[in-house]
């Protein structure tokens, strides 16, 4: 793996288990096997390192959200896929713990990430609602916009709720409570 790869795989873990402010440069290149030279020739600095770090994450969950909403079925076979792909619950969203880091939120390049993330996301899940809707599948009566947004309101509340049991059950629960509600919206 390339210096440059290693360092944004390095800060991508360290971000999540410790936040921004508990990432410090020093961490983050002994995490990644390099010195400091090599840190600063690819990358001005932590906020730098930090930005490249949280964009390439939001691409990652982009790519698994997408195979899972892109996946055969119906759209509510499809969203439930989504909501029910392995994840490590305990651990939590990597972009979903950055939107709860005050510092990558105060900071306009480290939270745009976070947030075109999150915006990308629930108009995914609207696109495969309304496809439901159009298809039959689903009623018409949910808007897919407001629909989305709660479902990933249940995943990402869901991380929440098992951090704070120190349990997978509550987010197993949360997503449970959302598939039965959707459920309630097909028309097959």
């Amino acid at each position: 793996m390339a210096t440059q790869d290693r360092l944004i795989e390095s800060t991508q873990d360290l971000l999540w288990e410790r936040g921004y402010v508990g990432t410090s440069p020093k961490a983050i290149q002994q995490r990644a096997g390099v010195g400091q030279g090599s840190m600063y020739h690819h990358f001005a600095g932590k906020p730098d390192l930090a930005a490249a770090a949280l964009r390439r994450s939001a691409e990652q969950l982009r790519a698994v959200a997408e195979a899972d909403l892109t996946a055969p079925g119906t759209a509510y076979e499809r969203i439930a896929g989504y909501l029910g792909r392995e994840r490590d619950v305990l651990r939590g969203c990597r972009i979903g713990r950055m939107a709860q880091d005050p510092d990558v939120v105060a900071d306009p390049q480290l939270r745009a990430p976070v947030e075109d993330t999150f915006e990308w996301l629930r108009g995914r899940l609207a696109e495969v609602i309304a496809e439901g809707q159009a298809a039959g599948e689903l009623a018409p009566a949910a808007d897919p916009a407001d629909t989305a947004a709660a479902v990933v309101a249940v995943v990402q509340g869901g991380y929440v709720l098992a951090r704070a049991a120190g349990r997978a059950e509550p987010f197993d629960q949360a997503v449970r409570g959302a598939l039965g509600l959707l459920a309630a919206h097909r028309t097959g």
